[in-house]
């Protein structure tokens, strides 16, 4: 059964229209009007979620986590329509929304049973010491909390699992905290759909109606009314790094300032080294390609960039990346405007005296070809601006002389999501040099595979030093992203009859 949007705005359980509207630009398939988020509106869910914290912030584990299962359930139940209307929207194949999904409804189950077992508390008691001279000592308890109404905003390149019931969503839901969700323009179908998903779940569990609200679309002062609205307590937000700053720097100039949790962008790097560019140079090549070109590089771990030692193996490494990325046919983008960014981006390096085009194409339109360059290592560091994210299938080949100036190159980077060594056993004392370097630019350091997919696990971090993310100390997939939404609490002499999670 096919899914048409209806075009509202979900406020703590209700359905509201306004009088402004903006129409979907999906990349196939009819478009839809939808209501314009506004300020008012903003405010009356704000408060809603406020007042629903009161209920849901002291619900127990288990009832939150039923709650959790209860999303993901719904959310399944509507799959084929969500499937349906996300590919129109984005354009992305139906495979990876499906596959998308699944990631969605799996870390959602996954918190709710890490919350059940009750580890995240961080529980820790000192017993007192009555006896203790010069002076007594009491009963202290710590337990971490849930901090209040958290705002999230929906990504542009992952409609589900960055965006309405994404991963931001659903760590601040396991925490404990009330959502307000700004939907992304780009896919507002789907975010309404699985807005309706969260609503049955409320209704099924009996939660607060507050627990959870949509807000589609609206300009710069609908967003800007999200982060200072005085009941919010936390943002989460992936997205540019233009937008990101902006909405951080409003965040910390607050009467009350809050945690902002953006992630801005990132670049990724690679540092191919000697000996296994020797030995598998050729499949290196067309893994970076395949890596690259991925979901026309809409990824956030898109690595954009190849650090190679020169000489014949990176020739080999490079000729390689070459041959493949000539293969791969135009892909559609996410939006009209990622693709003018894109070419944006392009532009930018084919105007650069230091850049030697590898694979230079024309995109048009929605859709973007993919694009190969190669510069040096002291026209990299020169030009800080070779090193900031081009969002979409486009990397940057860095020839150095030696190890020393890969070490050198590092050492320049600023924060990354990622870094990746591909190394042979013959590298392990090139690699050695570098890792020191790589695990304080990034969240996450990888050896001889590619960034591209991030699993949603324990051990997961994905965040960095600025401006990867605007928190170091944070992870935005993974169960530890709950802890985001948390802060210490100590109780010292509260009977433990009166402490539920104890």
């Amino acid at each position: 059964m096919t899914f048409t949007p209806h075009g509202k705005h979900l406020i703590a359980g209700e359905w509201v229209s306004g009088e402004a509207t903006f129409a979907s630009s999906p990349a196939h398939g009819p478009s839809h009007a939808f209501s314009t988020g506004t300020v008012e509106l903003v405010a009356r869910a704000c408060a809603a979620a406020e007042d629903a914290f009161w209920t849901y912030g002291y619900t127990t584990r288990e009832q939150r986590a039923a709650f959790l299962d209860a999303i993901a359930d719904e959310i399944e139940a509507r799959a084929a329509q969500i499937t349906e209307i996300g590919t129109q929207e984005t354009g992305l194949p139906e495979a990876r929304l499906n596959g998308e999904r699944g990631r969605t409804t799996g870390q959602l189950r996954l918190f709710a049973q890490h919350i059940r077992d009750g580890e995240y508390l961080d529980r820790r008691v000192d017993a007192a010491q009555p006896d203790r001279q010069p002076a007594p000592r009491p009963e202290i308890r710590l337990m971490q909390r849930p901090i209040g109404p958290v705002a999230v905003f929906g990504a542009s390149n992952f409609p589900l699992a960055f965006s309405t019931a994404g991963g931001d969503t659903a760590a601040a839901l396991a925490a404990g905290c009330p959502v307000v969700v700004k939907g992304h323009s780009a896919h507002p179908g789907t975010g309404e759909i699985v807005a309706e998903a969260v609503l049955a779940a409320i209704e099924k569990t009996g939660m607060p109606k507050g627990t959870f609200s949509l807000i589609q679309g609206g300009n710069r002062k609908v967003g800007e009314a999200l982060v200072t609205d005085p009941h919010i307590k936390a943002v989460g937000f992936t997205g540019s790094l233009a937008g990101g700053r902006a909405l951080f720097d409003l965040c910390a100039s607050r009467p009350e300032p809050i945690p902002f949790f953006g992630e801005l962008g990132s670049v990724n790097p690679m540092f191919v080294l000697p000996e296994a560019a020797k030995a598998r140079g050729e499949a290196l090549g067309t893994g970076w390609a395949g890596s690259l070109t991925m979901g026309a590089g809409q990824f956030c771990t898109n690595p954009g960039i190849a650090v190679v030692v020169k000489g014949e193996a990176a020739d080999t490494f490079v000729s390689a990346t070459k041959a493949a990325l000539e293969k791969v046919a135009p892909q559609t983008m996410l939006t009209d405007g990622i693709a003018s960014a894109y070419r944006d981006g392009q532009e930018r390096f084919e105007t650069r005296n230091s850049v030697k085009p590898v694979v230079s194409t024309a995109s048009e339109g929605r859709e973007a070809s993919p694009n190969l360059y190669e510069t040096t290592a002291d026209a990299f560091l020169e030009d800080h601006t070779l090193g900031e994210e081009v969002f979409g299938p486009l990397g940057l080949v860095v020839r150095v002389d030696s190890v020393e100036d890969m070490v050198h190159l590092a050492k320049g980077l600023q924060g990354q999501l990622t870094t990746t060594l591909h190394l042979d056993d013959a590298d392990h004392g090139a690699a050695a040099k570098l890792l020191p370097v790589l695990e304080r630019k990034s969240g996450r350091v990888l050896a001889n595979g590619f960034p591209t997919g991030v699993e949603v696990v324990d051990a997961m971090v994905h965040g960095g030093p600025y401006p990867a993310s605007t928190n170091f100390g944070a992870t935005s997939v993974g169960t530890m992203s709950i802890r985001r939404f948390l802060r210490p609490v100590s109780y010292q002499n509260i009977p433990e009859a009166l402490l539920n999670d104890f």
